[in-house]
């Protein structure tokens, strides 16, 4: 028996009654014969994009993985955590490269410069507008063979179009597809986010959702044609599955205002920050705080207090304001944060802080368009995955399990060496 091969693919924001629609299609209707549908999976807190992708193939909670937010902690820091040294433990990738398989990624969040991955196509962007993309991925690990071989001739896709839907991720998914018929690596993990893009820019349910799925529906059959034209479609465990939901947002408030009100935060003529005690970090439908001194307690009990306040007027958005140890008992989340703020599911939250509290929505923004995330993680539709292959079993439908059970399932069926994981087997779905 040849050895197994592995390709997971994560599509951003997919959620189950997606996968309802999606299996009104002929390939999805075979492939949910053939193997097992894990109807919804409990993600983790918060529920954004990067600590769950890092959740996903550690199998860890954010407690342990030290991935809490997409951006990094510093006020006014834009800069997201794109590299896999901000990720404190072992992941599926780390563990397939111990047992001398050849690994691959193409847009998987936190992989940047990662020494483990041996065809590694980072989730990254030019970060300055005359910078081109390929010298960008030269920046977070791609190689030069990669670039040549499969990221130019791709390039055509995105040029012109970074970040944007469904051009991103026809380049991801066209990549995915290269790299399958050039390198066939043991271990394949991709991110498309069209869904989740569409989603943020145009609400939860809708006929512009409508149309990425079709395409997400013709991206997934070029990927598995291409691991069928290589002979391996019978030796690969397929899995197709999400790290989060959405929620409609009804209005946008913004909590460093009531930082300013509070003495917290000072701010010159111009409403430029000048100096602050504490500042708010959003996450969508969640937020965390942070104190630029954690010794000042005077400035501690001052925060929390300003926003219980706000939390008991029921003015403000504010469903829920945990201490970290609070959080870290009950979420599994801990940082370097000192409270988070959880909104009330149509809420989100933004950074300025002046003008009115609350304001319309502005599509620039993940966190803050016509629908996002980052809530608790049982608020909203909720993801779902589909496990296909020989390891897995066929016709099996499971009602709920966590995302952090894929790492744990796929440890056990490869005999993976991952001893710090959260995650529990999904013994329904391996085949005996």
């Amino acid at each position: 028996m040849k050895n197994r091969k592995l390709v997971i693919i994560s599509n951003d924001a997919l959620v189950k009654e997606d996968m309802d629609y999606l299996l009104t299609k002929p390939l999805f209707q075979e492939l949910v014969k053939k193997g097992t549908w894990v109807k919804t999976l409990k993600t983790i807190y918060p529920s954004v994009t990067y600590p769950c992708h890092t959740s996903m193939i550690t199998g860890c909670y954010p407690n342990k993985t030290h991935l809490y937010n997409n951006e990094r902690e510093e006020w006014g820091n834009p800069l997201w955590v794109w590299e896999r040294k901000y990720n404190r433990v072992k992941t599926i990738i780390d563990a397939a490269k111990e047992k001398g398989m050849t690994t691959a990624n193409v847009f998987w969040p936190v992989l940047g410069n990662d020494p483990n991955i041996d065809y590694n196509i980072p989730e990254y962007w030019s970060q300055t507008p005359d910078q081109p993309l390929t010298s960008a991925l030269k920046e977070m690990g791609t190689s030069d063979k990669v670039i040549e071989e499969i990221v130019k001739p791709n390039l055509y896709y995105i040029e012109g179009h970074q970040r944007q839907h469904p051009y991103a991720d026809e380049f991801v998914c066209a990549c995915a597809r290269d790299i399958i018929l050039k390198y066939q690596p043991d271990v394949l993990v991709v991110h498309p986010a069209g869904i989740d893009g569409k989603r943020h820019g145009t609400g939860l349910f809708n006929a512009h959702v409508t149309e990425e799925l079709d395409y997400t529906y013709y991206w997934m059959e070029k990927i598995i044609r291409a691991i069928k034209e290589v002979g391996e479609w019978d030796n690969t465990d397929f899995i197709l599955t999400s790290d989060h939901g959405q929620v409609d947002i009804k209005r946008w408030g913004h909590p460093n205002i009531l930082l300013v009100k509070a003495g917290l935060m000072t701010l010159d003529k111009d409403n430029n920050v000048t100096d602050y005690k504490a500042y708010v970090k959003s996450l969508g439908g969640s937020a965390q705080v942070y104190l630029k001194d954690k010794s000042d307690k005077e400035a501690y009990d001052l925060t929390y207090k300003t926003f219980m306040d706000a939390k008991e007027s029921g003015l403000y958005g504010i469903e829920r304001v945990y201490t970290t140890a609070e959080c870290d008992m009950e979420e599994h989340l801990s940082g370097d944060f000192d409270f988070v703020l959880e909104f009330d599911g149509y809420t989100a939250n933004g950074w300025e802080p002046f003008g009115p509290y609350f304001t319309t929505f502005d599509l620039s923004d993940y966190r803050t368009g016509r629908a996002t995330h980052g809530f608790l993680p049982e608020k909203g539709p909720q993801p779902s995955m589909l496990m296909i292959g020989p390891d897995f079993n066929e016709g099996v439908t499971i009602e709920r399990r966590h995302t952090l059970d894929m790492a744990a399932t796929i440890a056990k069926i490869f005999d993976f060496n991952m001893p710090d994981i959260d995650g529990k087997p999904i013994e329904e779905a391996i085949k005996k």
